[in-house]
């Protein structure tokens, strides 16, 4: 049954409280009896006997509905009933959240009381099971209806507003109303005056730059304020964040401890980090930093501001991903059996109007947020709502009522609120903070604020919004009311702002004078990241052998599983028996084992490794089998996770149809630890396009812009097999035009530092030691692998355990072994990819013919592009007069136009690369099958003639 306390109907339960929020009125009273009253499941870090790594199933509201009492009260005092749920549900309608009186309310019937018959105000109503009204902190069973009606609006009708009634679960619906309608309205918010001082001050040195600073939103930062204390009180050690440049200098100084010397020094055209570091940096409005703050606790919060690019939200991806990484540290070394999901972590991430409501990052990111592989133990999102998208109005920038309405996709609640009022905003930060503790879940707080000046400072807002800026330019700032309100309540006095005035402007006067002297520092390759370097050259010949006595054995357990377990029988018979059979017969093995066995032994050495996408535990094409589902009970069992005592461990994590957030979130646990071997496969190579925000922004750049490395693995399946134009390409040219390997490359002085390594294998023992390598080299670099198709199954497309033991490694180009006269070879041909097997078929087919004259090399690395290794094989075939490109993509895609000039300039003097391929076209091939097999096989004839 429910039971009051504080005027908050909760379950009756003796469960201990597990928060520790020292709050100063009656919602943490509200929140200490609800919090004792949530029974969870058992959050272990396996799902199904034990064994799915990762999966994390989200806490659970146990409870009873109303007591009889309670029933027969609300059938008796139906009406008040009805008038109460329209104030729940619609009240937000009523509310007074715009700073600047320009939205146009209008009477909303469903909230006055005659409607429902309730029309004498002296009326006494018992309310047990219908409202909640506390009177000196002590919950009521009866009130007037004129009491009701105040309280109400009050609650609904003031400057804040809630939307929660669209959320499924009754018992939160129950909890959210009961904890809204029972808080204190006695909140003041210290020190928020000195918050305008930074934007008047660079202002009068910087007006010339352009800041996009908070001025109208200032209560943005009252809002963080509240939310890092609250986290610090509740024992939250670590707050991940995620913005856009709108008020980022603000926060990161007024919040985040950035000295604004070294603010002051990026402002006048510095680099913020040392010079002789090889980075490009960024603009001022996306600088991070990540400092520990304390609210008078014994454990600090150490907030991570990730760095941003200017593509609005998609930082939101990498926030839950970095979270998510994190999280998963935490947890697995806590001592704690009960450490749950989202108790030392939590994300916040901070939005525009007009681009929470436009971006379709937004909403795939929001779809993550209750997946078993993906939570993040809930999410604080905070809009800051400009009510305008750079000129954009609302009614051209939304189909919806509010900008937050895309959050109700998860069923998010929503809480409004009017930025004027710094007090509220700091309210409304408390009940998402609560809800957020309890249900870990996301929750949304849209602060309806204004811009003072334009898109940034220099821009003229009145061209497009006339009357608006002439609203906002008669008005007085967020901190100038709010100090008015305080002078007049005797909280602070004339001196006392003046004091904080003078005290503020001089420490920045003083710190304008120590930016000229300033030297930052290096902030990379710390924490985690230490013992790792910055390299001066790229390596791509590690030794990644293993001993074929440990290959056999990861392999032979990468798919054993207990003996209750049963295994799909074609699986058994198609996949496991022949892997153990080909390991003890010492047989060459296919892609799928020469990739388990990468795992198993990375594993075995103490690696932790996160493989996701689309269907990636059993892959596209059905070759992988990472994770077995029993026939009989549907349990999941992933071998690969039990090799042995002290191994790491691999998340297998199947993902949603989405690309752009979900590798946004698979950045973010790359640059949380290099520990971690994360890797995104696509389903099919080229759904990679729609992600490539994060690949421009963050992948191919991040190190180069903020110093941090990533080792993520993108495998995209390419190959043309008759798919058709959308499933054949990996369009593996763009990523090698964001390269940045050197063109001319006869200098052997000339250095490769590339920023992305980029690979075509075509041998199972290749992907062996290329995923080996990502995590054996004292660096980290983005890893892009144009991955099979047709080579997943082919018998020539195999490896031998001796072409991964101990002295082996990545071959990034391999030449022709069956060139047995190298002097007799004429012509050599260049390739890359599947292709190899067509040309070498057709030249052991015309061997008679051909004799030694065709050598057919693969260049398996193409960034960094392996001169030193082709100009050998030029050497090796030193009587060759024609030198060949063929390729299977057409001219304009493929790699042809990255190899033509780096080639051409390895190539003996008066020699010419020839092209051999499909022509230019607008798609990447056909999709007519008799066309596209006399395309293919014109190629190989051509590549013999």
């Amino acid at each position: 049954m429910w039971k009051r306390v504080c005027g908050s109907r909760v379950l009756h339960s003796n469960v201990a409280n597990p928060g520790r929020i020292q709050s100063r009125n009656i919602l943490s009273a509200i929140a200490t009896a609800t919090s004792a009253a949530l029974r969870t499941t058992s959050l272990k870090r396996f799902y199904h006997e034990d064994v799915v790594y990762g999966y994390r199933v989200p806490k659970t509201l146990e409870y009873t509905d109303y007591t009889p009492d309670q029933l027969r009260n609300r059938q008796t005092h139906s009406a008040l009933v009805c008038f109460v749920n329209a104030y729940r549900s619609i009240g937000h309608r009523s509310t007074d959240l715009d700073p600047l009186g320009m939205q146009k309310k209008t009477a909303i019937p469903e909230l006055d009381p005659a409607r429902y018959g309730l029309t004498n105000e002296g009326q006494s109503f018992n309310i047990d099971g219908i409202l909640s009204i506390s009177s000196s902190s002590q919950p009521r069973d009866a009130a007037t209806m004129a009491e009701i009606h105040q309280a109400l609006k009050e609650t609904y009708s003031g400057h804040v507003a809630y939307e929660f009634e669209h959320i499924p679960d009754a018992a939160v619906r129950r909890w959210f109303a009961d904890y809204v309608e029972t808080a204190s309205h006695e909140i003041q918010v210290d020190d928020a005056k000195r918050r305008i001082y930074l934007e008047l001050f660079m202002q009068k040195k910087f007006g010339q730059v352009k800041r996009y600073g908070l001025e109208g939103a200032e209560s943005t930062i009252v809002a963080l304020d509240e939310l890092f204390s609250l986290c610090n009180h509740a024992g939250v050690t670590e707050a991940v964040l995620g913005m856009p440049h709108r008020g980022r200098l603000n926060i990161l100084v007024d919040l985040l401890k950035y000295p604004p010397r070294a603010l002051f020094h990026k402002l006048q055209g510095h680099a913020e980090f040392p010079e002789d570091l090889p980075a490009s940096g960024d603009v001022i409005s996306h600088i991070a930093n990540s400092p520990s703050l304390n609210y008078g606790c014994k454990d600090n919060l150490h907030v991570t501001m990730l760095h941003n690019p200017s593509h609005l939200e998609a930082v939101n991806p990498v926030v839950s991903g970095y979270g998510r990484a994190k999280q998963m540290y935490l947890y697995d070394n806590s001592t704690d059996p009960n450490c749950a999901l989202g108790d030392k972590l939590i994300g916040i991430q901070i939005h525009g109007d007009a681009a929470f409501t436009g971006q379709g990052v937004v909403m795939e990111t929001l779809g993550l947020s209750n997946l078993p592989h993906f939570s993040l133990g809930g999410t604080i999102h905070l809009i800051v709502n400009n009510q305008i998208g750079y000129t954009t109005p609302a009614t051209n920038a939304r189909s919806t009522m509010y900008t937050s309405d895309i959050a109700k996709l998860v069923d998010a609640p929503v809480i409004h609120v009017n930025g004027d009022y710094p007090e509220e905003v700091a309210r409304a930060m408390r009940v998402a903070f609560e809800y957020r503790r309890l249900f870990r879940r996301d929750v949304i707080v849209d602060l309806i604020t204004f811009r003072r000046w334009g898109h940034n400072e220099l821009d003229e807002p009145s061209f497009t919004q006339p009357l608006m800026y002439n609203i906002i330019r008669s008005r007085e700032s967020i901190p100038k009311l709010y100090e008015r309100r305080l002078k007049q309540d005797n909280v602070v006095s004339d001196e006392d702002v003046k004091q904080m005035s003078s005290l503020f402007t001089g420490h920045l006067e003083a710190e304008l004078d120590a930016s000229k002297g300033f030297v930052p520092e290096a902030d990379h390759l710390k924490g985690k990241w230490a013992g790792l370097v910055m390299p001066k050259e790229a390596v791509t010949t590690t030794d990644t052998g293993v001993a074929k006595d440990t290959l056999r054995e990861v392999g032979e357990k990468s798919v054993l599983v207990d003996e209750a377990f049963k295994v799909h029988p074609r699986l058994a018979k198609h996949h496991v028996q022949p892997r153990l059979q080909k390991l003890r017969e010492n047989k060459p093995v296919d892609w799928a084992t020469a990739e388990a066995l990468a795992f198993g032994t990375l594993l075995k050495e103490g690696y932790n490794i996160r493989l996701c996408g689309q269907d990636v535990g059993r892959g596209t094409f059905s070759q992988r089998h990472a994770m077995f589902v029993c026939q009989e009970t549907e349990n999941v069992y992933i071998p690969l996770n039990k090799i042995g005592d002290g191994q790491g461990r691999i998340e297998v994590a199947n993902s949603n149809l989405s690309e752009l957030a979900v590798l946004g979130f698979e950045y973010g646990v790359s640059i949380q630890s290099p520990n971690i071997l994360p890797i995104w496969e696509a389903q099919f190579g080229d759904f990679n396009n729609t992600a490539q925000v994060i690949i421009d922004t963050y992948i191919t750049s991040g190190e180069t812009k903020w110093l941090r490395q990533s080792g993520l693995v993108m495998l995209l399946p390419h190959g043309y097999d008759g798919a058709g134009p959308e499933h054949s390409s990996s369009r593996i040219e763009r990523f090698l035009q964001m390269c940045n390997t050197p063109m001319d490359l006869s200098n052997p002085q000339t250095v490769q530092n590339p920023n992305v390594h980029v690979v075509v294998p075509t041998t199972p023992a290749q992907i062996f030691h290329l995923l080996r390598r990502q995590m054996k080299r004292n660096y980290r670099k983005p890893l892009v692998v144009a991955g099979p198709k047709t080579l997943l199954r082919l018998a020539a497309a195999t490896s031998t355990l001796e072409d991964m033991a101990p002295g082996t490694s990545f071959r990034p180009v391999i030449s022709d072994s069956l060139a047995s006269a190298p002097e007799d070879v004429k012509r050599i041909i260049f390739v890359s990819g599947k292709l190899y097997y067509d040309l070498a078929k057709a030249v052991a087919a015309e061997k008679g013919r051909l004799g030694d004259s065709i050598a057919v090399v693969r260049i398996e690395e193409l960034c960094p592009f392996p001169s030193k290794l082709i100009e050998n094989e030029i050497r090796r075939f030193a009587h060759a007069t024609e030198f060949i490109w063929c390729q299977e993509e057409t001219m304009n895609a493929g790699v042809y136009t990255f190899v033509q000039p780096r080639l051409q300039l390895l190539l003996p003097a008066g020699s010419h690369l020839k092209y051999i391929g499909r022509g230019p076209l607008a798609a990447p091939v056909t999709g007519v099958s008799n066309v596209y097999k006399a395309e293919q096989a014109r190629i190989v004839e051509q590549a013999l003639m």
